[in-house]
C-alpha cells in the first residue's frame, strides 16, 4: 500500500510537469489540462469500480495551502518602489474598480435570476469577481515588461481583495455594518498582527542555518494562518505583508533599530527561499486541480443552467475588464482584456460559501465552466505571439 502511494504520488507530480511543459509549449492553460486529466481519470475509475473515497475531504484543505502559498509566492515578486508608484496604483485601481463592479452585476444576476436573498447572492458573486493570479502571472510570461508587471500587481491585489471581502462579508451574514467592521477593524488587527509577524520572519531568515531552514518557516507561517483564521482575523493579511517585507527589505532602513535585521548574504537566502515556495506552489497546485477534476461531477456541467449562468458571467467580466482598463489609460488593453482568468480561488471561496448552506440550487457546474473557458480564453488570446519557450520563464504555470 505504501508503496503504491509512493508510486502515484511521484507519477502524478512527473504528469503534471509534463503537462506543464506542454502547456508553455503551445500557450494552452495548464489548469485546463490538469482539470480535464481528473475528470477522464474519474470516468475511467467508476468504470472500473474504482473510487478514491480520500479526494473530498482532501480537496479543501490542499487548496488552502495552494491559497496560502499563491499569496505568498505573488507577494515574494512585488516591489513596492517609487518609480512604479503610478503603474501600481493603476493595477490597485483596476484590481479593486473591476472586482466591485462584477460583484454588483453578478449579484443582480443571482438575485433576480435564481432568487437568492441579496446577502447570498453576494457571497454567491464575490468568488466570480476574482482574478486567479495563478493563472493570470504565467499566462503574462509573453507580454511586454510593462504589461506583465501590471498584471503581476493587478491579478495579486484582486486576489488579497476578494478573499477579505469574501470572509468579511460571511462572517456579517449579510448584515453590513458588521461587514464594514470586520473588513477594516479587522483588518487593521491584522495589520498590527502581520507587521509583528514579518518582522520575526525577515529576523529567522537572516539567521536560519543548517541543512532545514526553510521549511519550519513556513510550517510557523501556515501555524499563523490558522491561529489568524480561529480568532476570526484576516490572516491572508500575514501572509501578504510577510512576502512584501522579505522582498522589499530596504524600506526598513527609515527605522534604524530595524537596520541590521538584515545581514549580508541575505538577497541569496531570499532567492533559495523563493525557489522553495515556487516548487512547493507548483506541486500543491498541480494536486489540487487534478484532485477538483476528479471530484467534479461532470454532469452538473452539462445541465443548461449551469451553462447559462457561465455565459452570463462571461458576457459581464470581459466588457468590464476592457471598460476599466480603457479608463485608467493601461496600454495593450486589447490583449489585457482577455487576461482575467477564475481559478484556485475561485473554487475556494465558493466552496466555503456553500458549505455555509445558504446558496440553495446554485448550479456548482457554473463554476468549473467559468473556470475553464476564462482559463482556455487567456491562452487563446495569446497565442498569435507564437511558441514560448519552456526554460527561462519566471513562474511555474499553473
Amino acid at each position: 500500500m505504501a508503496n503504491s502511494a509512493i508510486l502515484a504520488v511521484s507519477a502524478l507530480l512527473v504528469f503534471a510537469y509534463l503537462l506543464d511543459i506542454a502547456g508553455r509549449r503551445y500557450r494552452l492553460p495548464s489548469v485546463v489540462l490538469l482539470v480535464v486529466a481528473g475528470m477522464i481519470a474519474r470516468q475511467v475509475m467508476d468504470r472500473t469500480g474504482l473510487h478514491l473515497a480520500w479526494v473530498d475531504p482532501l480537496v479543501p484543505i490542499i487548496g488552502t495551502l495552494g491559497l496560502i502559498l499563491i499569496v505568498l509566492e505573488g507577494a515574494l515578486d512585488l516591489s513596492l518602489r517609487r518609480d512604479r508608484a503610478a503603474m501600481i496604483g493603476r493595477a490597485l485601481a483596476s484590481a479593486t474598480i473591476g472586482f466591485g463592479i462584477c460583484v454588483a452585476a453578478f449579484a443582480a444576476l443571482f438575485h433576480f435570476w435564481l432568487a437568492l436573498a441579496p446577502a447570498q447572492a453576494t457571497l454567491a458573486a464575490i468568488p466570480f469577481a476574482v482574478i486567479s493570479s495563478a493563472v493570470a502571472i504565467p499566462s503574462a510570461a509573453g507580454l511586454d515588461p510593462a504589461s506583465r508587471e501590471f498584471v503581476v500587481y493587478e491579478s495579486a491585489v484582486s486576489d488579497i481583495v476578494g478573499v477579505l471581502v469574501f470572509y468579511a462579508w460571511l462572517e456579517a451574514h449579510g448584515d453590513v455594518a458588521g461587514f464594514a467592521g470586520s473588513l477594516f477593524g479587522g483588518g487593521a488587527i491584522s495589520l498590527l498582527a502581520a507587521a509583528a509577524a514579518a518582522i520575526g520572519l525577515l529576523y529567522l531568515i537572516n539567521r536560519v542555518d543548517g541543512h532545514v531552514r526553510f521549511l519550519p518557516l513556513l510550517a510557523g507561517l501556515i501555524l499563523l494562518y490558522a491561529l489568524g483564521k480561529a480568532a476570526h482575523l484576516s490572516p491572508l493579511i500575514l501572509v501578504l505583508v510577510c512576502g512584501l517585507l522579505l522582498n522589499n527589505h530596504r524600506l526598513l532602513d527609515r527605522v534604524p533599530p530595524l537596520r541590521k535585521l538584515v545581514r549580508d548574504g541575505y538577497e541569496e537566502t531570499l532567492d533559495e527561499f523563493k525557489g522553495l515556495v515556487a516548487e512547493l506552489t507548483f506541486a500543491v497546485k498541480s494536486f489540487f486541480f487534478l484532485m477538483l477534476g476528479y471530484w467534479t461531477d461532470v454532469q452538473h456541467m452539462t445541465e443548461w443552467q449551469a451553462w447559462a449562468v457561465a455565459g452570463a458571467v462571461l458576457v459581464t467580466i470581459y466588457p468590464v475588464r476592457h471598460a476599466v482598463l480603457r479608463l485608467l489609460g493601461q496600454g495593450d488593453t486589447a490583449r489585457l482584456t482577455w487576461l482575467a482568468p477564475r481559478g484556485l480561488i475561485t473554487v475556494l471561496l465558493f466552496l466555503a460559501a456553500a458549505e455555509s448552506g445558504t446558496l440553495g440550487s446554485f448550479p456548482f457546474g457554473a463554476v468549473m465552466l467559468v473556470v475553464l473557458l476564462t482559463a482556455a480564453a487567456t491562452g487563446l488570446a495569446h497565442r498569435d505571439r507564437g511558441t514560448a519557450p519552456v526554460a527561462g520563464l519566471e513562474r511555474v504555470a499553473e
